[in-house]
């Protein structure tokens, strides 16, 4: 892979990750395709405004939604911490986002509230439950999409990632195989940031710490391994998959590329975002145009798909391999940029 450093990589992950997000704004959900062509063209590539009545209605290209607003609240935690606090993360959703919810879909920042968020919002607002008392089952990729702030913080230390990772998505998801994968998914960018490539050898390196007990995966091909589990997780498949869909990428078998919204399905569950978004990255490892653009043009949860691709792929060419476009329509780019900056300094 290319010769760059480690903070352009974490650089280029959480601007990824809020290109993909912006990028999603305005064809966001649709999964008629002929609709999503007959409001957008046959093939997106900027940002857009939402149309009026659709999804996140009223905001303009190049805005933040919010899972975009929810990953700067982790970042300047983060920041301003130096470290993950669990109880200052937590503070900021009850200070700056929980008093502009109303437990409805369309109302809060950034013009969508996602049910996970929501069904915290509620329990803690309404019935006056405690944190580590809110989450619910919602099995969609709301957790993944704050946590990679994580992933990039604690790149270097796996044992750590895994487990701020884990304790943050139980705030607001608590099925634990839910809770596998987003770890899983951090666990991928984390090595990306590192410098790993996202090819066939990847699940191997991440199995090595599980057989190294850095990562918390039980697995029973461990000579040590017993039946009541050796870690969090109950099983490391999570872990195999990036490498078994890497392959598929390298043979370009899903032609063309934006068909893996059909081929893993369009919905919101990580089920069907994460294969899709390892593809992706695999299949565009240095050319994040691509990359985010076919996640886009899928339809469906496309807003993820880019977010989590976009993130995997910036990590991958650094932020120098972001086209400027990109950067320059974003709104407060600067902003954004500054505090990509100043996560990546905080990497250990």
């Amino acid at each position: 892979m290319p010769n760059i450093s480690l903070e352009e990589r974490a650089i280029g992950a959480i601007m990824g990750a809020y290109i993909g997000d912006a990028l999603g704004l305005g064809p966001h959900w649709y999964y008629d395709l002929d609709e999503l062509h007959k409001n957008y063209g046959t093939w997106v590539d900027d940002y857009t405004e939402p149309k009026t009545g659709h999804y996140h209605s009223g905001m303009k290209a190049g805005q933040s939604s919010q899972s975009g607003i929810i990953l700067s609240l982790l970042i300047d935690s983060l920041i301003q911490q130096g470290d993950y606090k669990e109880a200052d993360f937590y503070q900021r959703l009850d200070d700056d986002l929980f008093p502009l919810l109303d437990g409805t879909p369309s109302i809060g920042p950034g013009g969508f509230t996602s049910q996970s968020i929501r069904e915290a919002w509620a329990l803690r607002t309404q019935h006056n439950k405690p944190w580590g008392k809110v989450a619910g089952f919602t099995d969609n990729t709301e957790a993944a999409e704050r946590t990679l702030a994580l992933a990039v913080r604690y790149a270097n230390n796996p044992t750590l990632l895994a487990k701020n990772i884990s304790s943050n998505t139980r705030l607001t998801q608590c099925d634990e195989t839910i809770n596998a994968m987003t770890v899983a998914y951090g666990a991928v960018l984390g090595m990306l940031i590192q410098g790993h490539p996202l090819d066939e050898n990847l699940s191997g390196k991440l199995m090595k710490l599980v057989a190294d007990r850095v990562l918390p995966f039980h697995a029973m091909t461990l000579s040590d391994s017993s039946p009541s589990g050796a870690g969090t997780f109950a099983s490391p498949d999570a872990l195999i998959t990036p490498s078994d869909i890497a392959r598929a990428a390298q043979q370009d078998l899903i032609k063309p590329a934006w068909k893996v919204s059909i081929v893993y399905g369009m919905p919101c569950a990580v089920y069907h975002q994460f294969p899709a978004c390892y593809y992706l990255a695999a299949r565009y490892s240095d050319d994040f145009e691509s990359a985010v653009l076919h996640a886009i043009n899928g339809g469906g949860q496309n807003m993820a798909r880019a977010m989590l691709t976009g993130a995997l792929v910036g990590a991958q060419v650094g932020i120098q391999g972001i086209p400027q476009r990109f950067i320059d329509g974003l709104e407060d780019s600067e902003l954004l940029l500054e505090r990509a900056q100043q996560l990546a300094e905080s990497i250990q």
